[in-house]
């Protein structure tokens, strides 16, 4: 087959085995796990087999016209470049670890068989988004991973806080779309053409008319698809869905199809230094903010979802500074260990019976009792940290030497204060990221307390995944200087100086957390505190569930005892109760949209019940009336009606001498 056949079935095996396991579900339930696990793993296989033949060399372009359309067409085209191809490796190699855990940790789901299917659905799209080559087939796949997002995490639709996250995520994505939507048009109509081949084309010889509206309106799009500041504020609350789902969301689909697409159109952002600027802007307030939200979080799950609005962050500032080589190395690097650190996570939520840190703080032996998890969530919170040789280190190390180079000058790209904003907001990050990677480990796994029992090893298929996910977020970043073909040629090499500086401050970072937690522990321990409840045999997926909505309220004596030990609360001082809730902005979100909003509902629902239907029900009263009076004169007696009308036809003749009377005296 040819290179262009086998990228068209690369999205469309996981698309059938969504349809086929949505239709064979409930009549065939043996069959949904083969089709939510095989098309996906041959759909990756082939995303190799497909990155090895383009080999990082010149892009591939096939196309076919869908439709005619008139003057802008759109065509079903594919555009296979280095990006594309490692990309789609990234999201099959997730996918198909995501479902293969999911057998697992869903396994007595009644609701199994629609959840694998929207998973590969999800999959398929951001596939389509991938390997996409004309903008409109791009929003295609770009809407359908929303509308799966929607349905994913309100997986446990029971629960409360499942069905608000859901309907927020869908919400605040779509406001960013509408824009989004709008400069996609703008962007046709300016370059005449959907085809990203070209739009760049016409880029690279002036044919943009409106470069910083253009780059605007699509960023607002980006911003809510990514959770960059300030439409991020779905993602922590889209924790409420099931832990495989988050993997798939923050590893390698939704918020990464944002990064991708503005690596992908990097030459129409670049067009407008100011567009760049402001891009600079929301991932340095994206990085700084998110860091500290993260430390301080008590969910572990929550603590992981600001962790990656903040790495999204560094990718978004590599954006802004020109570099889409280390933004997509960046990318691909995280999508590894954040896949680790979620599916991690999930088991520990298993043993643990919480999703609470603070309750996790008070029990021991955990590392003891998932040594699978344990030791790759360790790996992971280390390659987060960008401690070296791990990937981690190496991709943020090229974030920085871009914006190193764009703020002195070396590169012409963006302007120099974007190179300086996201170099100064990055090393800021990487302080707060080792913090509060460190105090997620200490808190999780060095416990001080009574042992919770011990109910068995983990499933294979939960802990398999694991390793799998742990070999490219070790031996990935390693790869950085031989993979450069793939990456335009662009040599992803640290520079002695950022790693230096970098690592310094992240071993501060660890190690004040470290200092942080011994003088908290210390303290805590004069602290009397109850026991934490254990789920011995229960399914992963209920004890998430169970934790989700009901850790606050049974270890809410538990959290509000362990405070003391929590570092986080240590650290961030004062700060803490504003970092907590994610300094406000769903409050001022509330003041500001939601509320104005909801009383012009009620206004409107006042005017339509009280204002227009009075209107139309008085009318449909006096109609009534008259019927009644009209059908009350119908008697039926004939004397009746020769008596109505001799009285008329009096009434008639009085009339009419009255009026030739009144002609005459006139």
């Amino acid at each position: 087959m040819t290179t262009t056949t086998l990228a068209a079935l690369v999205p469309l095996l996981p698309f059938l085995g969504a349809v086929a396991g949505l239709a064979l579900g409930r009549t065939a339930p043996g069959f949904v796990r083969p089709l939510a696990i095989l098309p996906t793993l041959t759909a990756t296989v082939l995303a190799v087999v497909v990155a090895v033949r383009q080999g990082g060399g010149r892009a591939i372009d096939a196309a076919t016209q869908l439709t005619p359309t008139g003057s802008v067409p759109i065509d079903l085209a594919l555009h296979l470049d280095g990006f594309a191809v490692l990309v789609a490796v990234l999201v099959g190699l997730v996918a198909t670890c995501v479902q293969l855990y999911s057998t697992a940790y869903l396994r007595n789901d009644a609701r199994y068989p629609s959840y694998a299917a929207l998973v590969s659905l999800f999959t398929s799209a951001m596939l389509l988004v991938v390997y996409s080559g004309d903008l409109m087939v791009l929003l295609v796949g770009w809407e359908v991973m929303g509308i799966c997002s929607y349905f994913l995490v309100g997986h446990y639709w029971e629960t409360p806080e499942a069905r608000a996250a859901s309907l927020k995520a869908f919400l605040v994505t779509k406001l960013g779309d509408v824009p989004f939507l709008i400069g996609l048009f703008a962007l046709a109509a300016d370059t005449g053409s959907f085809r990203i081949t070209k739009i760049l084309a016409a880029v690279t010889n002036g044919g943009l008319d409106h470069p910083t509206l253009i780059a605007l309106l699509l960023l607002a799009g980006v911003a809510g698809k990514s959770a960059q500041f300030p439409l991020h504020t779905w993602l922590p609350d889209a924790m409420a869905g099931p832990t495989p789902v988050s993997a798939l969301i923050h590893a390698a689909t939704m918020v990464a199809a944002g990064i991708y697409f503005v690596a992908r159109l990097l030459p129409v952002f670049a067009a407008s230094g100011a567009a760049l600027t402001v891009l600079a802007v929301m991932a340095a307030v994206t990085m700084v903010g998110s860091g500290l939200a993260a430390l301080a979080q008590d969910d572990i799950k929550r603590v992981l979802a600001y962790s990656t609005i903040g790495q999204l962050g560094y990718m978004s500032g590599a954006l802004a500074v020109g570099d889409r080589g280390a933004a997509v190395f960046h990318l691909i690097s995280h999508g590894a260990f954040k896949a680790v650190l979620f599916l991690a996570a999930g088991v520990v939520i298993h043993a643990a019976g919480t999703n609470s840190l603070a309750a996790m703080s008070r029990t021991g032996g955990l590392a003891r009792r998932i040594p699978d998890a344990y030791w790759t969530m360790t790996v992971a919170l280390l390659a987060l940290a960008a401690i070296p040789p791990f990937a981690g280190f190496f991709s943020k190390e090229a974030v920085l030497v871009a914006a190193e180079h764009t703020a002195v000058g070396d590169r012409a790209v963006a302007p120099a204060a974007a190179g300086w904003t996201v170099l100064i907001a990055a090393l800021a990050a990487a302080v707060l990221t080792a913090a509060y990677a460190t105090r997620l480990w200490l808190l999780a796994f060095r416990g001080r307390g009574a042992e919770l029992p011990d109910h068995g090893r983990q499933p294979v298929a939960m802990t398999a995944v694991l390793w799998i996910l742990a070999v490219p977020t070790i031996a990935f970043g390693l790869t950085s200087g031989v993979i450069g073909d793939w990456f335009d040629g662009h040599a992803l090499n640290p520079s002695l100086t950022t790693a230096v500086l970098a690592t310094g401050v992240t071993l501060v970072g660890g190690l004040v957390t470290y200092g942080a937690w011994r003088h908290t522990t210390a303290l805590a321990a004069r602290t009397p505190i109850g026991a934490v409840a254990a789920h011995p045999g229960a399914e992963p997926a209920l004890v998430e569930a169970e934790a989700m909505t009901s850790h606050t309220a049974a270890y809410g004596t538990i959290a509000a005892a362990a405070d003391p030990a929590d570092p986080g609360r240590l650290l961030l001082g004062p700060l803490h109760r504003h970092a907590v809730t994610g300094f406000h902005l769903d409050a001022l979100y509330t003041a500001l949209f939601v509320r104005p909003v909801q009383q012009a509902a009620r206004l409107v629902r006042f005017l339509d019940r009280t204002v227009v239907d009075t209107y139309v029900n008085g009318s449909g009263a006096v109609t009534r009336l008259l019927g009644t009076a009209v059908r009350r004169a119908q008697t039926g007696n004939v004397q009746t009606y020769l008596g109505a009308l001799l009285a008329g036809s009096l009434v008639l003749a009085i009339a009419a001498v009255v009026f030739a009377n009144v002609n005459a005296g006139s």
